[in-house]
């Protein structure tokens, strides 16, 4: 996911986006936890997911 489509997206938008990254990453949480995926790497790729739509939701706050 890249910062300049998220960029375009609404306050609310992003934390839909926040809400659905949450539960995907709890998701892969949890079949990593039952070994039903070695995918550790799609876990990293999603903690900095959520950590730019986090990002950005603070940004945009401040500019309000």
């Amino acid at each position: 996911m890249k910062a300049k489509e998220l960029r375009t997206k609404s306050v609310e938008e992003l934390n839909q986006e926040l809400v659905s990254l949450m539960k995907a990453r709890f998701g892969l949480k949890i079949q990593i936890a039952t070994q039903q995926s070695n995918k550790t790497s799609d876990l990293l790729k999603l903690r900095r997911d959520i950590a730019r739509v986090k990002t950005l939701i603070r940004e945009k706050a401040i500019q309000s």
